[in-house]
């Protein structure tokens, strides 16, 4: 029964195990051994290469080192390459800061790509079944995860040069202990697995038992549910970059800019997994404090009647919103002051990536554009200052009278908040402004006239 369960799941998938390569993990648990027991006994059937590994966490002292020592002993008896590791993940806690989980993850993961390339295995195989499964998604639910992270638990994914491969989410834990008994296995059990202090072990033996109670067959329904919102996932993350490629202005190592109303104009669907895009772009490793609460809060930041805002993300990052501009960045760019001269033509280069260019001219024709000044050319203006703004900037602009607030400038045209104080500035010598380029000109600045010398000022954005 079990082997043909096993069987169908795996040709349901499009998995064909003939003359692979497999690296089983086996932490020396009824499951692990259940399934190094399993695909051992499958090795001439397939024609299977079959390699067991074993990583000792040093969790338990002399108690761990003795299952890796059974896990060994296993192997000898049956011939099974047998490769192990013994990882101080204690220590290594204490060195990043990560949780336990974490840590031993990430050590074990690491210890079994090195395995799998020493080996040239085609497949990763590891021993989750249907129960833990269950209890993943219940998990994640209940955490608040969004996405795929739904899922639970993927029956395969690439991993190293190969594939992670966990043939047993069609059994639940009650199959996989008969297949111990009936086999005569004598699996080792790991102590901290009947400690209410973690929240699977809760889930474990207070929800599940509920469930099958329900339905013995619970599992098979959510290995289902995994498999949809997997497709479903695959789909519409393909159409969410086909949108996001549309809608961001910058994309960076550590900047992401989009625009709000061509954001919001994607279905909420998508929406909602563009920003998990984004967060998943920009987060190298997703803290645990994440949810989907975030990801609404980055809705109400958006559709909020207040033109700016900050959220704080964890690890330091931060979702500003400027007018229609949505910035998540993991730092706020340090105000860079800057102030240059220019008596003469030639040209500088301002620390936003745009340049000023200087040059004398008799104002041929055409020579005025938008991002231009023309002023007559006196020596008592010069030199004429570029430079970031000050508070209490004001100017007199063409056609009014008074002056105004350089800031309300910013505020007219929705200059994103971040972009402000790096705006360039264009001042006489006498700090009079002239200009605040590709907004407002002063009414210095003079018209086109024939048979006259003058400044020509051009502004070039990044």
């Amino acid at each position: 029964m079990l082997d043909a369960k096993i069987k169908a799941f795996l040709q349901r998938k499009g998995i064909e195990l003939n003359n692979k390569k497999l690296l089983i993990g086996v932490s020396g648990g009824p499951d692990s051994l259940a399934l190094l027991h399993y695909l051992w006994g499958k090795k001439q059937t397939f024609d299977l290469s079959v390699v067991a590994a074993h990583v000792d966490h040093m969790f338990r002292g002399e108690e761990s080192y003795a299952e890796a020592q059974f896990v060994q002993q296993f192997c000898e008896e049956r011939n099974i390459p047998f490769e192990m590791t013994r990882i101080d993940v204690p220590n290594y806690i204490e060195e990043t800061g990560k949780s336990a989980q974490a840590a031993s993850r990430e050590c074990r993961y690491q210890f079994y790509e090195q395995m799998m390339e020493k080996h040239h295995s085609d497949y990763l195989a590891l021993g989750h079944h249907g129960d833990d499964q269950v209890e993943t998604i219940l998990m994640r639910l209940t955490r608040g995860s969004s996405g795929d992270a739904r899922a639970g638990i993927a029956f395969s994914r690439p991993f190293g040069n190969g594939y992670i491969l966990r043939p047993f989410l069609c059994l639940n834990r009650l199959e996989i202990e008969e297949y111990c008994i009936s086999h005569q296995l004598d699996p080792r059990r790991d102590p901290s697995n009947e400690k209410g202090m973690y929240s699977r072990n809760r889930f474990r033996k207070e929800v599940m038992p509920f469930l099958k109670k329900e339905n013995p067959h619970v599992h098979v329904h959510f290995q289902r549910f995994s498999e949809e919102i997997q497709s479903d996932e695959a789909f519409l993350q393909e159409l969410t970059i086909q949108k996001m490629n549309k809608v961001m202005e910058k994309k960076a190592t550590r900047e992401i800019i989009i625009n709000i109303k061509e954001f919001r104009e994607m279905p909420m669907p998508l929406q909602r997994r563009g920003i998990q895009l984004i967060l998943n772009y920009l987060y190298k490793e997703k803290p645990t404090s994440l949810s989907a609460l975030h990801i609404e809060n980055v809705f109400a930041l958006m559709s909020s009647p207040h033109p700016s805002g900050t959220l704080h993300f964890p690890n330091g990052l931060k979702v500003v919103r400027s007018y229609e501009k949505c910035q998540f960045l993991f730092r706020l760019q340090p105000i860079q002051s800057y102030r240059f001269e220019m008596n003469e033509p030639g040209k500088v280069e301002l620390p936003n990536g745009s340049c000023m260019m200087f040059e004398f001219t008799n104002c041929p024709e055409g020579s005025i554009q938008a991002n231009s000044l023309l002023i007559q050319r006196d020596d008592s203006l010069l030199p004429l200052v570029i430079r970031t703004r000050k508070d209490g900037d004001r100017m007199t602009l063409k056609g009014m009278q008074g002056s105004k607030k350089v800031k309300d400038i910013f505020i007219d045209y929705k200059v994103p908040l971040q972009e402000r104080n790096f705006w360039p500035i264009v001042t006489d010598s006498n700090g009079q402004i002239l200009w605040v380029p590709g907004l407002k000109k002063s009414h210095s600045s003079t018209g086109q006239q024939s048979n006259a010398n003058f400044i020509l000022l051009t502004y070039i954005r990044q």
